[in-house]
């Protein structure tokens, strides 16, 4: 079949949902693999500007429904259209877009120019291990073979990039908030949170474990009181969390310092701690407060991981 003639048969492109929630966009791919073919459109280059990172994803349902996000929204139903070309020839294709492409009526606002790798998804099984993995909230990859059009489960790599040949996505587990305290503040931290996507966990301090803390956690303690931090803290302090933050004024943190140092904490443990914690200060109110924090997570997350 040629090109012209596939184009007079495809159906018409609409997007499916509104997330860029790799979690989402993947369940998509596994759930639409049961009805027919699926495209996973992957962003694997860059020039000059762009809305999205390396390894962001758009996928395509053979009916012509799609998710995800390349770009701020510019070329999305234009990445569809080309997967669903591929549909109809049985073949991976990439494309280019904006700064360098052949469709000078598609113009990145950033001004900078993109290339999606189109491939067609013939076995969902390595998007399930993803998922799985996520689940467990397990960092993981999906290695693309351009050469083979195929993708497998990888172990993560530092960042998605290209790897000699093959196209490596990244994909790590969705923050999670561990909020130690239960007064307003802590109230309206943790419905901001839920309403970001965030993993929220809302605990008291005699009840703070330590387990609940990896890698990809923020602990966030919001006390009125050094004594009632003591064990989030202690625990805070022995994990991996990649941001801990605390309630007080600078006089306050003084105070928590010299408590942390006369139980043998050390000045670069000490330093862990985000206080007064947020982005911007100091707040008035419980819910200031909560966008401040938020803002210095995701910042922070960004700093971390990229």
């Amino acid at each position: 079949m040629n090109e012209q003639n596939a184009t007079a048969i495809l159906p018409a492109t609409k997007r499916s949902m509104l997330s860029d929630d790799v979690v989402d966009i993947l369940q998509f791919a596994v759930d639409a693999c049961r009805d027919g073919a699926v495209a996973l459109a992957t962003l694997v280059e860059i020039r000059g500007g762009a809305a999205r990172a390396l390894g962001s994803h758009v996928v395509v349902a053979a009916d012509g429904r799609f998710c995800g996000y390349v770009s701020g929204g510019c070329v999305e139903a234009a990445v569809a259209s080309e997967a669903l070309l591929a549909m109809a020839e049985g073949r991976d294709r990439t494309v280019r877009f904006g700064e360098g492409s052949p469709f000078f009526d598609l113009v990145l606002p950033c001004g900078g120019g993109i290339t999606v790798a189109i491939h067609l998804v013939r076995n969902p099984l390595a998007l399930h291990r993803v998922l799985e993995n996520l689940s467990r909230r397990l960092p993981t990859a999906l290695r693309y073979m351009p050469d083979r059009q195929m993708i497998e489960i990888a172990d993560a790599v530092e960042r998605a990039a290209w790897v000699g040949e093959d196209f490596m996505s990244v994909y790590r587990p969705v923050t999670r908030v561990v909020i130690s305290g239960m007064n307003n503040e802590a109230a309206k931290l943790g419905v901001l949170a839920r309403a970001c996507g965030y993993d929220v966990v809302s605990v008291e301090p005699t009840t703070f474990d330590r387990s609940m803390i990896d890698p990809f956690t923020a602990v966030v303690m919001l006390h009125h009181d050094l004594d009632a931090e003591k064990e989030a803290t202690d625990a805070a302090l022995g994990s991996a969390a990649f941001y801990i933050g605390a309630l007080g004024s600078s006089r306050t943190h003084r105070l928590r310092v010299e408590r942390l140092q006369s139980r043998g904490r050390s000045s670069q443990a000490i330093e862990r701690i985000k206080a007064p914690i947020g982005s911007f200060g100091p707040t008035k109110d419980s819910t200031s407060l909560a966008l401040s924090v938020l803002a210095d997570i995701a910042a922070s997350r960004l700093a971390t991981f990229g």
